[in-house]
């Protein structure tokens, strides 16, 4: 992977953690040569990474809707920031800019980001690994959902584990580089949602 998009809040939390390994993160992808993709913010965790990634010598893309941009959160000092017209557009040009994506502790738009991503792969619009950097146990009730979300018949298995997570950044790492696609999408034929059909998407 050449590129990894992270999700991640633009507040810092209330625990030093989320700080550090926001940090650790970034200065990680830095040292192995991985170009960090992400929301384009100075704020909160989303600073926090990169600004570690900028100080090992990484490159650093940010990807800031106009209006934030206007109200000074954009952060001046990346490798690259693009600017574009509004949320949708900003999180469908993070996805084309990445090899895969990570989620860190964050709100609404972090956990947005993460299904978003997830529900492409899921109906086949792309092949990349998305993983989880769960610390403090922060998304350990975002997976007790997904689990209910099968055991109540609304999610796959398959679907279930293309979420990759661990609390270690270099395991989860090394199992988004290992990342085998599920072979079975979910889409809709013929106007009846839910059918799921054999599909292999083309590698984006």
């Amino acid at each position: 992977m050449k590129s990894i998009a992270i999700y991640c809040g633009s507040s810092s939390g209330s625990k030093e953690v989320y700080r550090e390994q926001a940090a650790q993160l970034g200065q990680y992808l830095a040292e192995k040569n991985i170009h960090l993709i992400f929301g384009g913010g100075k704020v909160g965790l989303m600073g926090v990474l990169a600004d570690a990634a900028l100080d090992a010598g990484g490159e650093v893309t940010g990807v800031i809707p106009a209006f934030l941009h206007v109200k000074e959160v954009a952060h001046e000092n990346l490798t690259k920031l693009i600017t574009v017209e509004n949320m949708h557009q900003r999180k469908a040009l993070i996805e084309e800019l990445s090899d895969g994506a990570i989620a860190l502790p964050g709100g609404f738009g972090t956990l947005d980001e993460l299904f978003e991503m997830l529900t492409w792969g899921q109906l086949g619009l792309h092949n990349k690994p998305v993983g989880v950097l769960n610390t403090d146990g922060f998304f350990d009730p975002v997976f007790s959902a997904i689990d209910r979300m099968v055991d109540d018949g609304f999610l796959k298995d398959l679907n279930r584990d293309m979420v990759l997570f661990n609390n270690n950044i270099e395991i989860l790492l090394d199992s988004m580089r290992n990342y085998a696609p599920p072979r079975v999408r979910k889409w809709i034929m013929d106007g009846k949602p839910g059918e799921d059909t054999p599909f292999s998407a083309a590698p984006q």
